[in-house]
């Protein structure tokens, strides 16, 4: 079976973010870039399943300029047989990003497509449920463990009420959340080795995809800082305060 891991290149998240003077959107200038935290979580499950030997293949995918090509390597680098970069110039939103994925996975023909269930700068969590969309394949959403008997393929999710399993033929498309593993790192030799291994491109405009964004971005600010907790003597200052200040009683 053959593995199709989806990679996005986002800023580290270990970055403070800085803003654009504009607020117009995060300012990348000189910033540190990774690859998405969710993402690494899908490439570590690819690569498992590959060790236990339920897939012979794991295939690394990402849109973007020629930038993104650190990640695939790196990605490779964890374990990806192959890496295909889909060169595009321009930004690309979910559904755009969708249907470039829709379009790999006609040539890849895929058993098993993997995405981090987000991105930790959109934060839409919306290019794994349109995918399946436009494939016409079963999704599971937000993995913490994923089990494959033969054609089957069963998912545990978190849920408020708890867990839930949902049991899905294959081929397939899920999205992985925190708890399905702790992706590994990369090991030196690995490292050196992807940097000469090739990348295979495609370019969007000759697979014939409109990835026009079909939303706009007005303007970006920092979240206001919370204030700090205040104690109170009694219960009914408590009160007092909930009803006058926080006008929440």
């Amino acid at each position: 079976m053959k593995v199709l891991v989806a990679i996005k290149r986002v800023i580290d998240h270990n970055v403070r973010v800085r803003l654009r003077e504009d607020h117009s959107d995060v300012d990348l200038t000189h910033a540190k870039m990774a690859m998405n935290p969710f993402c690494e979580i899908a490439l570590e499950e690819a690569v498992r399943l590959k060790e236990q030997g339920i897939a012979d293949e794991v295939v690394a995918v990402s849109i973007g300029d020629k930038s993104v090509q650190e990640q695939l390597r790196t990605a490779m680098a964890l374990g990806a047989d192959r890496a295909l970069h889909v060169s595009c110039d321009t930004p690309v939103d979910s559904l755009g990003a969708a249907r470039v994925l829709a379009e790999v996975v006609k040539r890849e023909s895929p058993g098993l497509v993997l995405l981090g269930k987000q991105s930790i700068d959109s934060d839409s969590s919306q290019t794994g449920p349109m995918l399946a969309a436009l494939t016409q394949m079963p999704q599971a959403t937000f993995a913490s463990k994923i089990t494959i008997d033969g054609e089957r393929l069963e998912v545990t999710r978190e849920i408020d009420g708890g867990l839930e399993t949902l049991s899905m033929s294959l081929p397939a498309v899920v999205t992985t959340d925190l708890r399905l593993n702790e992706p590994r790192y990369a090991k030196l030799p690995a490292i050196m080795k992807a940097k000469k291994r090739p990348i295979e491109s495609l370019d969007m405009n000759m697979l014939g995809i409109d990835a026009t964004p079909r939303q706009e971005l007005l303007r970006v600010d920092i979240p206001r800082e919370r204030q700090a907790g205040v104690r109170v003597d009694s219960v009914d200052e408590l009160i007092d305060r909930l009803k006058n200040e926080a006008k929440v009683i």
